[in-house]
Parts: C-alpha cells; structure tokens; sequence
C-alpha cells in the first residue's frame, strides 16, 4: 500500500507547507445552525505549567484508547517478522530511545538516524529529525511502520495480515470495540494508528528536579552546581536556549492556544565536506525534501528534557556524552582533521548564527552538564502507565 493511500485512510489530504500561516479569522456555521456542543477536552494530569496539547478532532482521547495504544506499542506482532514492537527502538528507561547511534530495523537493516525520544511528543510541530511535513503523531507512523527505506517494522505489503492478526486476538477486538464505541468494524488500520499516537501523547514529563525546582519552589530540588548551569545555559554567553527554550527546552512546539506554529530546524555546524557546506549522503537535513541549498544539515533541535538518558547524541549519534556536546558547542563547530568526513564544521556557511563558540571555564562546563542532568524526570521513566504490558507473555518485547 502506498503511503499517499495511508493517509487518506487517516483523513489526511494535501501536505501541508514547511511554514505555517495562522488564520486570520474564524469559519462560521451557516446561518440558523445550532453551534456545536463544546467537547470537553481530556485530562491528562499535566504537570505544573504545561499547556494543553492539540488532540486531532478525528482522534479524540479516551482511556479505552490509551491503553490499546499501550498494548499495541510494546506488541510484537507489529512489525511484518513479528521480531519487533515500536519499544524496540523507544525504551521507557532510555526516554523512549533505543542508546543507538542508529537504530536497526526488524530485518536487520540499519537506519540512518537514531530513534529521536517521544518525551513529550504531544508538544511537538514536526516529528523526526528533518521533516518539516510529518505534522502529526498519526502521519510519522506511516514511516516506521511501512517506510522501505530504511525497512523498520516492515510492514509495507502486510497491511491485511496485520489486521488479520490483531482481528484474531479475542483481548484485541474487546478493547477496539470499547475504544472505538460504535464503529461496525473498529478492528482496522485507522485504528491501530490512531490508538497508539493517542498513547505517545500521553508521554508527557514535567517533573524533574528543574521542575520541583522552578514550579514548586523546592530549593533542594537541584544541586548548587546544576543552578549556577541553568543561570549558564539561559545566558547569552553560550545561547542554548535559542534553540532549546520554553516549557519543552525546543523550538518546535505546538499547543492549545499557540496562535503561531514554532517550526525551525538547525545546522549547527556538525559537518562541511567540501568547504560548502555539504553533509554526509543521507543525513543532509531537510535539504533531502527541500533541495534548497540553506537547508543542507538542518535538523530539529530535540527537547533536552530526560537528556542525559538518550546518548549518543545529535541525529547520527556522532558524540557520545553531554561533555563533547558541551565541547562541540564551545568550538562553535566540529572540526575532523581526517576520514571521508574530514572538513572544518566551524566554518560550516549554513551554520546558526547561534552556534558561534564560547569559552567557559571547566567547571562552568561541568555546571552546564549538571543542569541538563537535572532535567531527568525519574517518574516518567518508572511511570507504569508507560511500562510494558506483555513482560511475561509472549508477545513481550526483550
């Protein structure tokens, strides 16, 4: 099945551009139409200073739901060798990412990217490292699930089996016909991608030691070292919060209320090939969609929330701790003397303006790294409404 045919199965219709232009007024109902009752949004417990996330109109929150979409996350089945769940790659104690520079597929092949971390996801404008089209939770499935190259569950070609193996577990077809309440046949492929991204938006952490620190006022919360980082890290010496700021530390962000979309992507100076700019073939940003030569090794710049769980870092896995990110930032680049990826990222042209080098002295840098530390929220990660549902049973992810 292509993937155009998928989203009409999800409503969706024409992509949408890479910038997002704000109505300037409402639509109105025709004249004598009684308006349409208010629905009441879901409560999803959002921790102190969090808004509310966008929940797609065809795709309304329910428990029934959620806790399908739990189900079919960390199933097995969902994949075309049945040797892989979507947690494969999203672990709960890693942040949902997998500890990979790049992440391997059911069939073994390899990704060219790591598995970017659902913290959050609800909040997110674009899902993906550079895609500036994959607005919603539902459309980024697509990718995984039937994506062929790279192949990851491998379910190009298996959309009826798929079906047919989740329409033959009795467990499956109770919870589809309560989720899905009135729908002849809920047991279908919508559905399955509609219950897991309602589960992903669930996925929301806000409780960090910076959290307790800032939102409940606990001055213990965080170390004196990780406070005199965050005063580091909202500075205009280093600039980080440019790129990482806000409720979420992106700039990639949507919510209830947001009257303008936040869509940016980054080059921040990772590569230059060829002293133009150029970056490795496939990871050349959204440049891959766009072919506009700015757009060469742009990426989106993640949350940093549960940062220190999801090394290796950046979109390839090229640094290996929170201290060479710290030192790639401070060089305002990444130079590598030697190898078919030799070139001078510092000199990168379509580098941010916001990657321009620092100094800092060692134990300032050792500050910076302590307050991204402190963004590690410990009841995400040990949450049970996020734990596996299978650990015993055969379809249990390892």
């Amino acid at each position: 099945m292509k993937i155009n045919k998928l989203l009409a199965l999800l409503g969706g219709g024409a992509l949408l551009p890479l910038v997002a232009l704000a109505a300037c007024g409402e639509e109105g109902g025709q004249e004598g139409e009684e308006p349409a009752p208010a629905v009441e949004p879901y409560d999803f417990g959002l921790p102190p200073g969090f808004p509310q996330p966008k929940v797609p109109e065809d795709n309304p929150m329910n428990e029934a739901k959620i806790e399908l979409g739990r189900r079919l996350f960390y199933d097995k089945r969902l994949s075309g060798n049945e040797t892989q769940a979507c947690a494969s790659c999203h672990k709960q104690e890693l942040a949902f990412t997998d500890g990979e520079g790049r992440s391997e597929g059911s069939t073994g092949e390899e990704t060219p990217r790591g598995s970017m971390t659902l913290t959050n996801a609800a909040y997110s404008a674009t899902y993906g490292w550079a895609n500036h089209l994959q607005r919603t939770l539902e459309k980024q499935a697509l990718g995984p699930m039937f994506g062929e190259d790279p192949v990851e569950l491998g379910l190009a070609g298996k959309e009826d089996e798929l079906v047919a193996r989740i329409a033959a577990d009795p467990d499956y077809v109770e919870r589809f016909a309560e989720a899905f309440a009135g729908e002849e046949a809920p047991v279908n492929l919508s559905n399955i991608i509609k219950a897991i991204s309602a589960w992903e938006r669930t996925l929301i952490s806000g409780r960090s030691p910076y959290d307790r620190f800032i939102q409940d006022g606990d001055t213990t919360a965080m170390s004196v070292s990780a406070q005199r980082g965050m005063r580091i890290f909202l500075s205009e010496t280093v600039e980080c919060f440019h790129c990482h700021g806000g409720f979420n530390f992106s700039d990639s962000v949507t919510h209830e209320g947001k009257f303008f979309e936040e869509i940016t992507f980054h080059n921040n100076g990772l590569y230059n090939l060829d002293g133009q700019g150029a970056y490795p073939v496939p990871n050349r940003g959204i440049f891959e969609l766009t072919g506009e030569q700015a757009d060469m090794g742009r990426f989106k710049a993640p949350t940093l929330r549960n940062i220190a769980l999801t090394a290796p870092y950046m979109h390839d896995g090229s640094l290996a701790t929170l201290e060479e990110v710290v030192e790639h930032y401070a060089a305002g680049g990444r130079l590598i003397e030697e190898g078919d990826r030799a070139g001078d990222g510092r000199e990168n042209p379509n580098k941010s303006i916001f990657v321009s080098g620092f100094l800092l002295s060692e134990q300032n840098k050792a500050d910076l790294v302590e307050f991204l530390k402190a963004l590690t929220d410990e009841e995400f990660i040990n949450d049970p409404r996020f734990s596996n549902p299978f650990v015993d049973g055969p379809n249990a992810d390892p």
